[in-house]
């Protein structure tokens, strides 16, 4: 059954003409309102701006992927203000911080919504966040993109809430796969995860039944928290079974973490990382020992398509390395908005519609649209499930000194 429902055009509310953008900048900021009762936002009265709230991790260990997300929103703000934003209207970001925590992101929601008046989200960073923070949206009917949420379910929150990052389901297997071509040998298998994080908790799921799928051997699960720094029992447990491959779900700093400390007691067989271990951010904390690491990929910098040339070319110009996935998908959700956006404007000028039908229609229009964006072609199921045509593997590569790295996609 489909649950979107169709709209019903609201009468002008209090909202006509140029929309009302209820923030200074949109320089990210590690200051939520919400948390500080004695900050207020200063509002541009009658700036013809269309203002869309970021949230994404800025602070916690979960600002390893929330960095390159705040990037690559930030590229495609200028990118298509160049283009002459929606129809002649520019759009600003609104950042908030939605750090690594539930609280953290539903305050940060609630800033957005209440006080900054955005026309949509694009957040948050966690899916964990997602399922806390979504609903206050959905509440509010202002329509959500996930960049990075990709637990089974996120998407059945409600009608206002899609994503554009695939669900780990689609994508993680790619990674079993893969590793059986490099060693089809492998037969043992030990499986690590985040047992405090709702996403590793989904994704674990879908490895340890692709593991069973594809009739090898699970000898152990083993369970940490994303807060972990230690790993010594869990890594000395596995590494006594002699797995031939280690599968780890979790966040960039635990699971960098976990890998070292996987290498330095002796395992030397293939790893693959989850999705929160995708970003080029790990490289920092597992250093040497993150070489030969597998992650199975939604976005490669070789997607032909003009749009991801020229989005691959200024990302390089600006950071001197490929783009990577969480970047890729926080460009292509601010993408999203802006041609839904227009697609609203074209059949009723956006100055002509009040805020609440301006997110109703907005919804409506990214549902049913389809985009050509730097992940390649997408759409959406009725449900807001991102329908994504391909997907990659990578290794990772780490250069002599073990410092610099990159990520080697596998043919």
């Amino acid at each position: 059954m489909i649950k979107r429902k169709p709209f019903i055009a609201l009468l002008l509310s209090g909202i006509t003409g140029a929309l009302i953008l209820a923030c200074s900048s949109s320089e990210p900021s590690g200051n939520n309102t919400a948390s500080n009762p004695n900050s207020t936002p200063n509002t541009v009265e009658n700036s013809k701006v269309i203002p869309l709230g970021v949230v994404l991790a800025q602070t916690s260990n979960a600002a390893l992927l929330g960095e390159e997300q705040v990037i690559g929103a930030k590229i495609a703000e200028q990118y298509f203000n160049q283009q002459g934003g929606v129809n002649g209207t520019p759009i600003k970001l609104a950042f908030q911080d939605g750090g690594g925590d539930e609280q953290s992101a539903i305050n940060a929601f609630n800033t957005l919504i209440n006080q900054q008046k955005v026309v949509g989200i694009l957040g948050p960073s966690l899916s964990q966040q997602a399922f806390a923070a979504d609903p206050i949206a959905e509440r509010a009917k202002v329509p959500v993109l996930g960049p990075s949420n990709t637990a089974k379910g996120v998407p059945q929150i409600g009608d206002y809430i899609a994503r554009v990052s695939a669900p780990v389901a689609v994508v993680a297997p790619n990674a079993v796969k893969a590793a059986l071509k490099i060693n089809p040998d492998i037969k043992k298998v030990a499986v690590f995860y985040a047992q405090n994080d709702a996403f590793s908790k989904s994704e674990t799921e879908t490895f340890q039944q692709t593991v069973k799928d594809l009739n090898l051997d699970l000898l152990t699960v083993q369970k940490f928290q994303t807060t972990d720094t230690d790993f010594q029992n869990q890594a000395t447990a596995a590494i006594n079974l002699n797995p031939d491959l280690i599968i780890i779900s979790g966040l960039a700093a635990d699971g960098g973490n976990l890998i070292k400390q996987l290498r330095q007691l002796g395992y030397q067989g293939l790893i693959i990382g989850g999705n929160g271990l995708n970003t080029s951010n790990i490289f920092s904390v597992c250093q040497k020992e993150c070489d030969g690491v597998i992650i199975a990929q939604a976005y490669s910098p070789e997607i032909d398509n003009p749009i991801n040339k020229t989005f691959r070319e200024t990302y390089a110009a600006q950071n001197k390395k490929e783009p990577p996935q969480f970047t890729a998908q926080a460009f292509a959700g601010v993408q999203v908005f802006v041609d839904a956006l227009k697609a609203v404007d074209q059949k009723n000028k956006l100055d002509g519609l009040s805020l609440e039908q301006l997110r109703e229609q907005l919804n409506q229009a990214i549902l049913s649209g389809k985009y050509e964006t730097v992940l390649g072609n997408i759409s959406f199921t009725p449900e807001g499930e991102v329908v994504q045509e391909k997907f990659y593997v990578a290794q990772i590569k780490m250069d002599e000194t073990g410092k610099n790295g990159k990520f080697s996609y596998l043919k």
